[in-house]
């Protein structure tokens, strides 16, 4: 069913928030199982508040980055996809160089970690919000 307030941005920017929705939820619950499995001890950087909150908002800012590629950019929808990947994998490179501590293992766990959560977020925005977008069953009864 087509809404009125139910515009190109709108959808967008729903589509977003929502693949931001799924993607905290897939990340929470890696992080939890990453934690039991590992017994990784720091829990101050990546926790259930920062991934709620970080996610989210991103999410909603790549929603709309998402409706300025397909509105303004000729096949923006495959520059987007391929913005996305290449964005994940610069970001996978930065994090594999970061120093959290001094102990090697917690260092080589916390990149691990993060590393795991970038490829969630990754397929979550490149793959997630293109697909959620043009889904009429999406649009009907989740929008």
């Amino acid at each position: 069913m087509r809404s009125s307030y139910l515009t190109p941005f709108s959808k967008a920017l729903l589509t977003g928030l929502f693949a931001g929705i799924a993607a905290t939820f897939v990340c929470i619950i890696y992080n939890i199982i990453w934690r039991n499995e590992t017994n990784y001890p720091l829990f101050n950087f990546i926790n259930v508040s920062s991934l709620i909150f970080a996610v989210n908002i991103l999410f909603v800012v790549i929603g709309v980055v998402y409706y300025w590629f397909i509105r303004y950019i000729r096949r923006g929808e495959i520059f987007f996809i391929a913005t996305f990947i290449i964005i994940t994998l610069l970001a996978i490179l930065k994090v594999a160089v970061i120093h959290r501590c001094d102990e090697a293992l917690w260092n080589l766990q916390f990149h691990h970690l993060l590393i795991a959560m970038l490829v969630i977020m990754g397929i979550s925005a490149a793959i997630g919000i293109p697909v959620l977008f043009h889904n009429k069953g999406f649009e009907d009864k989740v929008l």
